[in-house]
Formats: structure tokens, C-alpha cells, sequence
């Protein structure tokens, strides 16, 4: 087995501090639930979406999980926030006001996704599937980014687009340790 597909992403575990200690906790496209059990371990309620009956039958157990068409049906969590909303290798430009949406006041927004300049190396190599330069910031306008990158990662070889962004709440300067 593939140790990315057991192990949270690099990018994930290293901004997971800024989530609230025991928030909550959405992945979408969950799939195996790598992140969910990342954050569950560190005592986060979490909840996970997914189109795959079969990526999430084995969550059901011991996490939330909802099985969902988020590309083609409603959104399943109107109405509700969370801490963190957590996203990566996924893109469904649509669904991006509703992610962010979600992103409950003092929340964070992780997500890391594909970028333009994958085609050349493998898939996706659509560009449905791929950030363009700066996409992410945009779509991310409203909350304060902490972090975001831009770039090639050589293993597996991947060009990616991520960023770690806070919903303030305006009550104090937040700080948001580096």
C-alpha cells in the first residue's frame, strides 16, 4: 500500500495546530479517511464525505461519514460549520463557495490540490482538475491566509497549489503561530 494513502499529508499535519483544540473537523472527498483519523487521533470530532459507499464503509464505525454526490447533488452539511475543513488531491470549482461557507468563525481551511503544470508529469491532466496560478488565494478571499505554496513536489512527482487560511473572527489579533 501506498504510505501516502496511510499517512495525513505533509501539509495537513503541519498546519493542523491551528485548528481549535477538539473542534470539529469536515474532509471531504475523505476517501479512506487518512486526515479523518489524523485529527480524530488528536482528539477532533470529525466527519467525512464521500461519493464512495466503499471508501467509507470502513469509517462508519467510528467516525461521522455522509454519502454523498457533492458534485451533483446538495451540498450535505447546509447549515452546519466546522473547525476545519480539510480538502486534498480534490477539485470541484462549484462546491468551492460552499467549502468556504463551512469554515465556522475561528475555523481553518486546509487544502491542497493540484495545480497547472501536471499534465506534464502524470494525472490529472485535465484542466477542469487543476488550479491556475493563484486560484486557491482567490477563492480563499475573506479569510486570512496563514500559508500557501505554489509548486513541484519531486515524490511522487505532482505540481500543487495549498493553503492553510483562518476565518477571524475579529474579536482580538489572532496569532497564528508559524
Amino acid at each position: 500500500m501506498n504510505i501516502e494513502a496511510i499517512q495525513a499529508s505533509p501539509w495537513v499535519r503541519r498546519w493542523s495546530h491551528l485548528v481549535p483544540r477538539a473542534g470539529t473537523v469536515l474532509d471531504v472527498a475523505c476517501g479512506s479517511g487518512r486526515h479523518m483519523r489524523w485529527f480524530a487521533a488528536r482528539g477532533h470530532a470529525v466527519t467525512g464525505v464521500d461519493r464512495s459507499a466503499e471508501a467509507i464503509d470502513g469509517l462508519k464505525a467510528d467516525f461521522e461519514t455522509v454519502l454523498a454526490d457533492i458534485e451533483d447533488g446538495p451540498w450535505p452539511f447546509e447549515g452546519r460549520s466546522f473547525d476545519a475543513v480539510v480538502v486534498t488531491n480534490y477539485l470541484w470549482r462549484p462546491l468551492l463557495p460552499r467549502i468556504l461557507t463551512s469554515v465556522a468563525p475561528g475555523g481553518v481551511l486546509l487544502y491542497e490540490t493540484f495545480a497547472a503544470g501536471n499534465e506534464t508529469v502524470g494525472k490529472p491532466s485535465r484542466p477542469d482538475f487543476l488550479l491556475q496560478p493563484g486560484e486557491l488565494l482567490q477563492a480563499a478571499a475573506g479569510l486570512r491566509v496563514v500559508a500557501f505554496e505554489d509548486g513541484f513536489l519531486d515524490a511522487p512527482p505532482r505540481f500543487v497549489q495549498r493553503i492553510a487560511a483562518v476565518r477571524e473572527t475579529g474579536i482580538a489579533p489572532a496569532r497564528h503561530p508559524l
